[in-house]
Parts: structure tokens; C-alpha cells; sequence
């Protein structure tokens, strides 16, 4: 099942993978990502897609997009270059925010890219004592889907933690997104 939420600019096309049960609303995770897309400073008006899916689809998407093997709990794909947003210290990339110029039909607006996040991952993480953004927090699956689609947004927006400089930058900014859901 797809259907596009507006979160005034952003539209959340989401999408909701057979036998996938989502322990938080669509409306919640719109507002979780309009507050995400808004913070890291996205172009408005734009779109972004979310899949909820299972550890089966996510574990293809690791191979066949970063040869790893096996699940993970949330992949992101982004279709902008890093350097179509505001510069960040959660980023290697230290972009311009120069407006990305390219005709679209009338009424539309630029797709930011997609997430996918395994559920199933995300409720086993959470309930295990494995959420969070250290892997050492147990709270509720919601809670977790909510920081996956956090966390996925901000790579879609040229966030990183590849570096110690960019965690810490990344991870805080999560923590005050997911402060204000509350």
C-alpha cells in the first residue's frame, strides 16, 4: 500500500510492504521527516519516499547496493548530491545549499530520494535492548522506526557518520529531532 502524506512543504510517499505491520502512524513518521527534511535543510517544496519493509528485502538491497551481506535495519538513497544542501559538520561533504535547477512538470516538485526500513529489524532492535543510536537502548519499536526514518532523512540530506567529528554531530541532532516528536 503507498499513499503520500503532506506535512506542508513536504510530501512522505508512503509505502507500507505486504504483511508489514508499522508500529507508528504514517502521520507521526511525515511529522518525524518534515521536521527532519526542515532541520537539515532541504529545498522546499519536495517529496521523499519511505518503505517499510522485512529483513528479506532489506538483506537484497545490502548486496546488490553495498555488497554486504545480510540485513540491516535502514538503507537511504538519495538522488540529490550532498552538495544540494546547506554545509553541516555531519557530513564530509561541505555543500553550497545552491538550489538544484531542473525543469519539472507544472505542480510537481523534486524527489529527494528513499528510505527503507526493516520493521522487523527495528521491533527486534528495540525490544532486544538494541536500539537507539548506540545499539544499547530498549524502548518501543515506534520509537525505533521513528529514529531509523530520522537517521535515513539526514543521509538523504548528506549526513555521515563516518567520522567521529560527523557521529557525534549526527547522533545529536537525531536526539533533539526525536526530543521535539515527544
Amino acid at each position: 500500500m503507498t499513499r503520500a502524506l503532506y506535512f506542508r512543504p513536504w510530501r512522505v510517499d508512503l509505502t507500507v510492504r505486504d504483511g508489514i505491520v508499522a508500529p507508528v502512524s504514517g502521520a507521526v513518521l511525515a511529522r518525524v521527516l518534515a521536521a527532519t527534511l526542515t532541520e537539515a535543510g532541504a529545498q522546499p517544496p519536495a517529496s521523499i519516499g519511505l518503505i517499510l519493509s522485512d529483513d528479506r528485502e532489506l538483506a537484497e538491497l545490502n548486496a546488490a547496493n553495498l555488497g554486504k551481506t545480510g540485513p540491516t535495519d535502514v538503507l537511504s538513497f538519495p538522488l540529490l548530491p550532498p552538495d544540494a544542501f546547506p554545509a553541516h559538520p555531519g557530513g564530509m561533504q561541505r555543500g553550497s545549499g545552491i538550489a538544484i535547477d531542473f525543469a519539472l512538470p507544472p505542480g510537481s516538485r523534486p524527489h529527494l530520494g528513499d528510505i527503507v526500513i526493516s520493521v522487523e529489524r527495528a521491533v527486534e532492535q528495540a525490544e532486544g535492548g538494541r536500539g537507539g543510536q548506540t545499539g544499547d537502548r530498549r524502548w518501543s519499536p515506534a520509537d525505533e522506526v521513528c529514529l531509523l526514518a530520522v537517521h535515513g532523512a539526514l543521509h538523504i540530506c548528506g549526513w555521515d557518520h563516518a567520522e567521529p567529528v560527523e557521529e557525534a554531530a549526527m547522533r545529536r541532532l537525531e536526539q533533539r529531532l526525536l526530543e521535539l516528536m515527544r
